[in-house]
């Protein structure tokens, strides 16, 4: 057993060598449970005698730092930012109706919970819009408030990353376009 072991570390480590990086240091990227980091350095760790080459990505707003093995950055979702036609299309989505599921809140809780950690923006920009609330309607509870904030700020991250601006500016433009999809159209 210890052999086949030893021999699939020595092929993985053979694999690992030739592959490239996928990422480059000081470039933004998305990790889909923690949303926008930087790629701040490629370290190399000894683990279980296996020397694993690790990217070091930085969320600077969480103060965190994650390292990923650089052989399953990929595999486990972390991914460049989203282009600006990704970002145009996750504003229209915004724009669009919300689309509330007449299932318990628990199962669409869930579902919100899994679009918001998938990394996706489009994904994110949907639970924005179907739980975005305005004053005249119903109040939000605890956990879909908790939602939509954890949402909203995924998406208010990486776009104001993506356009190269202040995420209060980002923000500001997010809420104009949730409030204009609904300004009653008086003729």
């Amino acid at each position: 057993l210890l052999r086949v072991v030893g021999c699939l570390f020595r092929r993985e480590r053979k694999n690992m060598s030739k592959k490239k990086l996928d990422f480059r240091i000081d470039e933004f990227v998305v990790y889909p449970a923690h949303g926008v980091g930087k790629v701040v350095g490629v370290d190399e760790q000894e683990v279980a005698g296996v020397t694993l080459e690790l990217f070091v990505v930085a969320f600077e707003k969480d103060k965190m730092t994650l390292r990923v093995p650089t052989h399953k950055a990929i595999e486990v979702g972390m991914r460049p930012l989203a282009t600006p036609d990704v970002v145009a299309h996750a504003m229209a989505t915004l724009r669009g109706k919300a689309k509330v599921k007449r299932a318990m809140w628990s199962r669409r809780a869930q579902e919100y919970e899994q679009k918001i950690n998938s990394g996706d923006l489009i994904a994110i920009a949907e639970v924005v819009r179907d739980l975005h609330r305005t004053d005249d309607q119903r109040e939000q509870s605890y956990s879909e408030r908790q939602l939509y904030e954890a949402a909203l700020d995924r998406l208010t991250r990486e776009i104001s990353v993506v356009n190269g601006s202040e995420e209060i500016i980002a923000g500001e433009e997010i809420t104009g376009v949730l409030m204009a999809r609904v300004v009653p159209i008086i003729t």
